[in-house]
């Protein structure tokens, strides 16, 4: 399943829907304005929240922190000792590590779990301008975490490169 996410849109304070593929609302992107920290919430169509997207503050590395139900879920940071430059570790609660590499700054890359795809982010077959797209190619994975990933690892890479 393809979702369609509208780029330079994430702003705090800002809202977005990010489509599927059929043009279906998938999910609500709800940017939460007056915050200390850079705070997203990912909700499903009915306004539930599926995923809350935080900058952690007080860290050492630029790192993002994702939480389900108020309970940490992953955390993620630009993996140390690469030679690639965007090249990004998703640690889930329970131990799991999700690798995230590729040209992100150009919304080409993709998210692997020891060596398999599961997601492939792409703007290269879209007609539309500022869209890239999030295929979640395995059926047993969790689209809207892959979709929250997709999301922290871009952001970190624009801060990174706003930093230079």
């Amino acid at each position: 399943m393809k979702y369609l996410v509208r780029d330079k849109i994430f702003a705090v304070g800002d809202d977005y829907w990010i489509e599927d593929e059929f043009g279906r609302h998938a999910f609500l992107v709800d940017g939460k304005a007056l915050r200390l920290r850079d705070t997203l919430e990912l909700k499903d169509p009915d306004g539930r929240i599926l995923i809350t997207i935080r900058q952690k503050l007080l860290s050492l590395r630029d790192t993002m922190t994702l939480e389900r139900d108020l309970a940490p879920l992953a955390t993620i940071r630009r993996k140390r000792l690469s030679l690639i430059r965007n090249h990004y570790r998703v640690t889930l609660v329970e131990g799991t590590e999700l690798d995230v590499g590729g040209r992100v700054l150009d919304r080409e890359f993709r998210v692997d779990y020891d060596g398999e795809l599961l997601a492939l982010i792409s703007k290269q077959w879209l007609t539309v301008r500022d869209t890239y797209a999030v295929e979640v190619v395995r059926e047993d994975a969790d689209p809207a975490l892959l979709v929250a990933v997709a999301v922290c690892v871009i952001r970190m890479a624009e801060r990174e490169r706003e930093g230079d």
